[in-house]
């Protein structure tokens, strides 16, 4: 059976915070609100990660204030593909990680630049014909974990997760 996780773009983004409809009022501080949002729902979007790499102790607090299986979220990355002069062609994706426990999560983070270019340095080798039917996506999700694993080793991520997949 599939499995359908839902979150939200942050668990501190102001007007979620100012709207007084989530929180109770007794979450004054980024951590009261970070165990609050994890007790409903099950993924996050780790905005901090696109501009900086967030330090170790920044991901050792937020591994203490969420349940051990946790989904954090890359940015989304656009690639152009191996077009072999056919025109310009271009993927968009993002994916989210999954990792079984809070030690793995405490390993990765600071790997996640080696990540984001293991992916770009394969995605951009990719031609559209890679892509086609559910193999191909099958295909790209297998290599995708591989290279995921190369790079945090001895680390593993658990899972690759597609939230968005758009060639054109």
């Amino acid at each position: 059976m599939n499995q359908i996780l839902v979150g939200t773009a942050s668990w501190a983004d102001p007007s979620l915070v100012k709207s007084g409809l989530f929180y109770p009022k007794s979450a004054k501080s980024a951590e009261d609100r970070l165990r609050h949002y994890a007790r409903s729902f099950s993924l996050v979007e780790v905005d901090s990660s696109y501009y900086a790499i967030p330090s170790p102790h920044a991901a050792a607090l937020w591994n203490e204030r969420t349940p051990d299986t946790f989904i954090f979220n890359l940015p989304a990355m656009t690639v152009n593909l191996n077009s072999d002069g056919e025109g310009e062609q271009f993927m968009k994706l993002t994916v989210a990680l999954e990792v079984a426990s809070e030690e793995v999560m405490l390993e990765i983070q600071p790997r996640m630049g080696k990540v984001v270019d293991a992916f770009q340095v394969y995605l951009r080798e990719l031609r559209k014909s890679d892509l086609e039917g559910s193999a191909g996506i099958y295909r790209l999700k297998e290599e995708l974990q591989r290279r995921v694993n190369v790079a945090v080793y001895p680390a593993q991520v658990e899972s690759v997760l597609f939230k968005e997949i758009l060639v054109q």
